[in-house]
């Protein structure tokens, strides 16, 4: 009989729980550059369906969210009526808040509003990265407890409020772009930090 070495985990970000789901969200997503526009409404979607939320709820949920919302193709859920809102009520699979659902539908209609003046989403959410040197020096799991807002997340949040956005407060603005790559707040320790790092490098803003 041979013995096996125990497998080795990894060190990953503090807030990453013992699942798979969260680790292969946290390993392959978390923190990696996205200008993918279905992608980035559908994150802002999310992150408001979140609050006062474990994100993980929201992760186990998230095939029927796209499955209720059209894929998060905004020009079709910019269409939901008062029947949709009604269906949306009723299905277990997502979060049921009813004023969520309506601030989802909502943001469409701004995402489509905001593209009469933007070549993208991409192009209008990427203008708030914030720039290196206004960056911590070192990210550790007691600069990310403390880290829940910055300046960036506060413009982004005042200037999608001006358009009529709703559930895009500082600190959900603040997690958005946490998980769509606009800062990287993998730890210093965490093994993705690089891969995260690297993949920004390579993105190249001009194209948007």
């Amino acid at each position: 009989m041979t013995h096996q070495e125990p497998v080795t985990e990894p060190a990953r970000c503090f807030w990453v729980d013992g699942s798979q789901l969260y680790r292969d969200y946290h390993d392959r997503e978390w923190g990696f550059p996205v200008v993918d526009d279905r992608r980035l409404f559908e994150k802002i979607c999310l992150e408001g369906f979140q609050a006062g939320l474990s994100w993980i709820t929201i992760l186990k949920k998230r095939e029927n969210f796209r499955a209720g919302f059209a894929n998060f193709d905004w020009t079709q859920v910019a269409r939901f009526g008062d029947k949709d809102i009604e269906r949306l009520v009723l299905d277990a699979g997502i979060i049921r808040h009813h004023g969520k659902i309506v601030a989802a539908i909502n943001n469409a209609r701004c995402a489509e509003k905001l593209l009469e003046s933007e070549s993208s989403l991409a192009a209008y959410f990427w203008k708030f990265e914030p720039s290196a040197a206004s960056r911590p020096k070192h990210i550790t799991r007691e600069t990310l407890r403390v880290m829940t807002q910055s300046p960036e997340s506060l413009a982004l949040s005042k200037d999608l409020k001006k358009r009529g956005w709703k559930f895009v407060g500082p600190t959900t603005m603040y997690a958005f772009m946490q998980a769509m790559g606009l800062v990287n707040d993998h730890e210093e320790s965490c093994f993705v930090r690089e891969a995260a790092l690297t993949a920004r490098k390579q993105l190249d803003l001009t194209k948007l």
